[in-house]
């Protein structure tokens, strides 16, 4: 069992380490799993590590089911005693094995986003705080951030009102959860973490039985991620971290680019190595998004390059509004079908979920397949959250978000004034809502028809609950629970096109418990839930022959042949409010996001902009993103007829801005090469000129981006940048004076 011999130079660096910290600096499609696997194969084969000593963790299951399946074929007797998966379900699987140590239950139950906004909401009535005020998501938000830095109810700092609820809440979420013998996806790393600074002999356990361990995606990590890593690997320092900062694109939930660029210095003594050759995309693709991040000024110094082909230029079209967008981008969709391209080779990525409808539309139109990732999520369709409410409750009966959730699904009479009664009933007696329907029967608040229909609903649940204890797996207990709540009658009797889909998602849900059982070395309930609760997004990309469409965070981590960008304008791309002079780290964060878009293509990239844009309602007139001036002259060819002024004027600044190619009559242009042409074929069509068109100047004069200027009460002054419209709007810098937007007709040549 020896590494490929296949591996380049700093891969092999990189798969040959072996003691001490490492980190790798791995620029997209650069074969960073292929390091990682290959170094975990070097440690068994070569070094003799025992296989349950490595540590591996990454962020996305589709990830690690790729990386348990690379090492099944390099280490074949040693792959299933390796430990491989997200950061969340590796710390659900240590809390399961450590839970006396962690101070949880063993049967804890995992709570989701929605469960976690139903037990917030809860709690926030019961201290009657006003949730206009305070939104429970929000507040909910404020927990999570808490858990993701590290901090208990008692830790959080802030003295705003919003801060003091939140903390206030906390508390009492967490005495609540603990109750509930539930955790939220946060308290699975942070329980580790709290647990290992609580007590030493978790941690000593941790630090003994994982040796060397490997962390995926380091840049995405936040600090309570890193804390975990840290402690673990604290007495042998055998660490190795593999990342990008260049695709850190996640600042927004907590992740801490950081902890990859600092990681020198935490770990003095760590060796570097930059793996820079990109096997994925074309050098035409490449040089495009090294041009686009390498504006930044925060990030570790890379560049990507290839020994593949040179590629087609990146094709660049500039539309009307968003509906003419869709239609140019459907139709080179049938164009590089046409090419030989199968549909699910082509992704069209967008920077918000708001603007797939109008491509949605338009290929519904054209009849051509697609599928939306990042929608509503199968587990989260509500019958199936109900189904699986039912069985979490069977697995801990104390689990009082799912028996509320269920206790009139399907209806049977218990409303919701019986339901708030047994909710006091529970908080008088410190009680869960399980143990307070054991003593509803004897419960003067309620009338004595409440009173049987608590009991006869407690009877049926308990009556499931004999099942799994007799050894029902996941597929019989869902059967029975369907049929005997009467849940599959209700949507039979219902008749409607909407029961009948219902009704083909729970069969679908009952044959996924089938495989699992089938599959799963533990088919057991308590393993069933805990896979589907920590499902992702990122996960549920599948091979089906449909056009890819999804939002740029989205695509993190995938690759298609052919990739459209959509929305390349200023205020969508990047986003509204972000400007150099207003916050340069939200600029550097887009300005990543536009090099992860960029790189998820293999042989074509096509880039769109329009020229007017109604987004949520509101039109816009909108300016071409900075981003597309920033691509090379001979990098690119223009489709379209142009937006009135770029971005920034830095074309202006070089060499002038970009002439597109008329698409006459047809919005598509007819000519397949214009979108890059066929399939390994050569490039044809007009080519790439440099010329002056700048926003008009009412005396024909031309005013462009490093032009000096005069102002008759701010004197001479430097251009900055021409915005669009008649006339243009200019903003000066006046020396002494500072930044100053003036109208271009009040300008003139100094």
């Amino acid at each position: 069992m020896t590494t490929d011999p296949g591996l380049n130079p700093r891969q092999a660096q990189a798969a040959h380490h072996v003691e001490g910290p490492l980190v790798v600096f791995a620029g997209a499609g650069s074969g960073k799993t292929r390091v990682i696997t290959h170094r975990v194969a070097h440690l068994v084969g070569t070094c003799g590590v025992k296989p349950w000593r490595i540590l591996a963790v990454t962020f996305t299951n589709k990830a690690a089911a790729e990386m348990r399946e690379r090492l099944s074929a390099l280490v074949p007797g040693a792959a299933a005693d390796l430990w491989v998966g997200t950061f969340h379900a590796t710390c659900a699987r240590l809390l399961r094995r450590y839970h006396e140590e962690a101070g949880v239950r063993r049967d804890f139950v995992i709570y989701d986003d929605t469960d976690q906004k139903a037990m917030v909401t809860r709690l926030m009535r019961e201290l009657k705080l006003d949730e206009r005020r305070f939104p429970p998501k929000q507040v909910a938000a404020r927990i999570n951030r808490a858990k993701q830095e590290g901090l208990g109810p008692t830790e959080v700092e802030g003295d705003d009102p919003l801060s003091r609820v939140s903390r206030d809440v906390y508390g009492h979420y967490q005495v609540k959860m603990d109750a509930c013998g539930a955790l939220d996806f946060g308290d699975l790393i942070y329980r580790v973490v709290r647990g290992m600074r609580d007590n030493p002999e978790l941690q000593r356990a941790l630090q003994e039985r994982f040796e060397f361990v490997l962390v995926d995606e380091f840049q995405d990590t936040n600090h309570v991620q890193f804390e975990l890593v840290a402690r673990v690997c604290a007495r042998h320092h055998n660490l190795c971290v593999v990342g990008d900062d260049d695709q850190s694109i996640y600042r927004w939930r907590g992740a801490d680019r950081r902890n990859i660029l600092d990681f020198r210095h935490h770990f003095s003594d760590a060796t570097i190595v930059k793996l820079e050759q990109n096997y994925r995309s074309t050098q035409r693709i490449l040089s495009v998004a090294n041009a686009v991040v390498q504006r930044n000024v925060d990030r570790e110094p890379k560049r990507l390059w290839t020994d593949n082909e040179e590629g087609t230029p990146v094709t660049i079209v500039s539309c009307s509004d968003e509906r003419d967008e869709a239609q140019v981008l459907v139709k080179a969709m049938g164009m590089m079908l046409e090419a030989g391209y199968a549909r699910n080779d082509v992704a069209l990525l967008y920077r918000i979920h708001a603007q797939s409808r109008v491509f949605e539309e338009a290929l519904r139109f054209a009849n051509l397949p697609y599928r939306v990732v990042g929608g509503l999520r199968f587990y989260d369709r509500a019958e199936i959250k109900d189904l699986l409410a039912y069985l979490r409750l069977l697995q801990n009966p104390d689990d009082d978000v799912s028996l509320l959730r269920v206790i009139n699904t399907p209806p049977r009479g218990i409303g919701k004034t019986t339901a708030t009664r047994l909710l006091e009933a529970a908080a008088r007696a410190g009680t869960s809502v399980w143990s307070a329907l054991a003593v509803a029967a004897d419960d003067p608040s309620h009338g004595p028809a409440a009173r049987k229909k608590l009991g006869l609903f407690r009877e049926l649940v308990a009556g499931f609950m004999a099942e799994l204890e007799g050894g029902a797996g996941p597929a019989t207990l869902a059967q029975t629970v369907l049929s005997e709540t009467g849940y599959l009658e209700v949507l039979q009797e219902e008749d409607s096109v909407e029961a009948d889909a219902r009704l083909e998602n729970l069969k679908e849900a009952v044959g996924s418990m089938i495989e699992f059982e089938r599959d799963s070395e533990e088919g057991t309930l308590s393993a069933f839930l805990e896979l589907v609760t920590l499902q992702t997004d990122a996960d549920r990309v599948d091979d089906d022959d449909a056009i890819t469409l999804m939002t740029i965070h989205a695509a993190k981590g995938l690759e298609f042949p052919v990739v459209m960008v959509a929305g390349l304008e200023e205020q969508m791309f990047p986003r509204r409010g972000v400007a150099e002079d207003d916050d340069p780290e939200e600029l550097e964060e887009e300005r990543r996001l536009a090099y992860v878009a960029f790189t998820r293509a293999q042989e074509r990239l096509l880039l769109s902009h329009a020229q007017v844009r109604r987004v949520y309602g509101e039109l816009r007139f909108q300016t071409r993103s900075r981003f597309i001036d920033e691509i090379p002259s001979d990098e690119a060819h223009f489709v379209g007829q142009p937006s009135t002024a770029p971005a920034t004027g830095s074309y202006r600044a070089r060499q002038g801005p970009p002439t597109y190619t008329d698409r006459g009559a047809d919005p598509a242009g007819r000519d397949a090469n214009r979108f890059g042409g066929h399939r390994g074929g050569s490039v044809a069509g007009d080519s790439y000129v440099d010329r002056s068109e700048a926003a008009d100047h009412p005396e024909g004069e031309e005013i462009y981006q490093g032009m000096r200027v005069r102002h008759r009460k701010f004197g001479v002054g430097s251009v900055q940048s021409v915005s669009e419209g008649l006339p243009p709007r200019v903003t000066v810098l006046f020396p002494g004076v500072g930044n100053k937007q003036i109208l271009s007709r009040f300008l003139e040549p100094a």
